[in-house]
Formats: C-alpha cells, structure tokens, sequence
C-alpha cells in the first residue's frame, strides 16, 4: 500500500515472543501490521495458511487476557460493526482470506450488544460466499470482560 507508512504490511511473526509472568510485564503477541480490516491486504505473507481472528474493536479492551487468550498464534483483523463505513469491502476481504490466503479457521470475537453481532454477519457472509469451506467460530465477551459463549456457526 501507499501512503501513510502505518498501512505498510509488516510480519514480525518470526519474532520471538517472550513468556509473561502474571506478576509482571506480558509480552505482546501481535505478529504483524497493519490490523483494521480496511488496511490489511488478504495476499500478506502473515495470513497465508494461518489461523485468524477477526475482533470487534472493543473485545481487546474488554479481556484482560486478549493476547494471550485470542491472538497468540493467529492473524488478525480488527473491525466495528457500527461505526466503520464500506463494510461491504470486509465481505469480500473474508472471502479472499479464505479463498486466496487459504486460512485454516477463523474466530470472530465480538461483544455481547447488538450491534456486534453484525461482524459475525460479515463473516458468515464473506464465507458463504468462498469457495473453500473453513471451520468459523464465534466468541461473545460479555461487559464486565466475560466470555458468555464460544460456538461453531
């Protein structure tokens, strides 16, 4: 991408992540950049073949554990159902990860109010549409920061 030098993909995957004590400082496991579903690129190395989470964008402030819990391990997009614009775009990025990226499963992580369970719409949308067929699993977190469900859909 051009432009603004905070859309460049970049993969620290290969980085190496440091164990966390609960005492003390947890390293972060976000592995690449950028994350907010209009900037990524479905064709970066860092999705190829992975496991990703598409999360609303208040869940990583909802769960204190998100990192270690949610995006250890994945990629990852992050989105609001309500308030981002051209969502129709995230459609077809979903259906392109799993399509052209060939993503092993995707979790959508959202919270519990109703405007949230539009990402899990986008999701199930884009990957209806793909023409690979991947597991995808749906985490609600409740207010407080409670995980209220976590389904196969």
């Amino acid at each position: 991408m051009s432009g603004c030098p905070g859309s460049k993909t970049i993969d620290f995957s290969e980085k190496t992540v440091q164990e966390g004590s609960e005492s003390g400082k947890r390293p972060s496991q976000l592995r690449q950049w950028p994350i907010q579903m209009h900037l990524v690129s479905p064709h970066a190395p860092y999705f190829q073949g992975k496991d990703v989470l598409l999360a609303a964008d208040c869940t990583a402030f909802a769960l204190g554990d998100f990192h270690k819990d949610y995006i250890k391990g994945k990629s990852i997009g992050i989105a609001c159902p309500k308030l981002d614009t051209d969502q129709e775009v995230y459609v077809e990025k979903i259906k392109a990860l799993i399509d052209e990226a060939k993503i092993n499963t995707l979790t959508v992580i959202i919270m519990q109010v109703p405007c949230c369970f539009g990402l899990v719409q986008i999701a199930k949308e884009g990957a209806e549409k793909a023409t690979r067929k991947i597991p995808v699993k749906q985490v609600v977190v409740g207010l407080e920061g409670n995980i209220l469900s976590e389904d196969w859909i």
